[in-house]
């Protein structure tokens, strides 16, 4: 029997009910929620691990409940939308969201990505409960990512990353001066076959943002137009 709790918030009862059956089926604790509101209210009360958030919802629509939760919590989203344009699934990603599905979608793909969102936090957990051990430090330039507290610093400043912008920043700065094309930084991050190189390029503009002081002249985080990106060695 899991021990994972998610979070449904989804103001359509027939989508929430459906998306609930599936996971309890698959041995999760549910909780649900049919708006922003609502469901923050959870989050503050119980101990989550994943969160299913539709974008469009009433009271608080799903990109400002992600905006909140974000400031404090850590655990994976997943963002619903009804709309196929671009900027719905850009703005999710830029907002600390960790992946999106487009409605209508397939419940068993849903699923799937779930149980890949939680294999990696369940990794992240163990290292920041101590239940993995690691004595790596990775130090470049002014640029320090420590894999013990997960914890990254820019000239001794701490720079917020998400848990898939770490895991990112880390595979980079492990190789530096090595190109990683986008399929690659996804098949090593999110550890299957690359499907979506918009979210590796999404969540590598969010770690420039937060570590370049000159975003159009970077100092760490390089373009290899054509290739990928690399950290750049010092």
């Amino acid at each position: 029997m899991n021990l994972y709790n998610v979070l449904i918030v989804e103001d359509e009862k027939e989508i929430c009910d459906g998306i609930e059956i599936y996971l309890k089926n698959q041995g999760y604790n549910v909780f649900k929620a049919s708006n922003g509101i609502e469901g923050l209210q959870i989050i503050e009360r119980e101990t989550l691990h994943l969160a299913i958030a539709d974008i469009m919802m009433p009271k608080m629509d799903g990109i400002t409940m992600v905006m909140k939760l974000r400031e404090k919590h850590e655990f994976p989203v997943i963002m619903l939308t009804a709309k196929s344009e671009e900027m719905d699934k850009i703005m999710g990603l830029n907002i600390g969201a960790d992946d999106y599905v487009t409605k209508p979608f397939n419940p068993m793909e849903l699923l799937a990505r779930v149980n890949s969102q939680l294999r990696r936090y369940s990794k992240y957990l163990r290292v920041i409960n101590n239940l993995e051990k690691s004595t790596n430090s990775f130090v470049i330039g002014g640029l320090e990512l420590n894999i013990d507290n997960k914890e990254v610093t820019l000239d001794g400043e701490e720079v917020k990353l998400t848990p898939i912008e770490f895991k990112i920043l880390e595979l980079l700065m492990k190789n530096s001066g090595k190109v990683f094309s986008a399929e690659s930084i996804y098949e090593h991050v999110w550890n299957e076959q690359a499907i979506n190189t918009d979210t590796v390029m999404v969540h590598v503009r969010n770690i420039r943002e937060k570590i370049e002081l000159d975003r159009k002249n970077p100092k760490y985080l390089k373009v290899v137009w054509g290739v990928g990106y690399k950290i750049e060695r010092q």
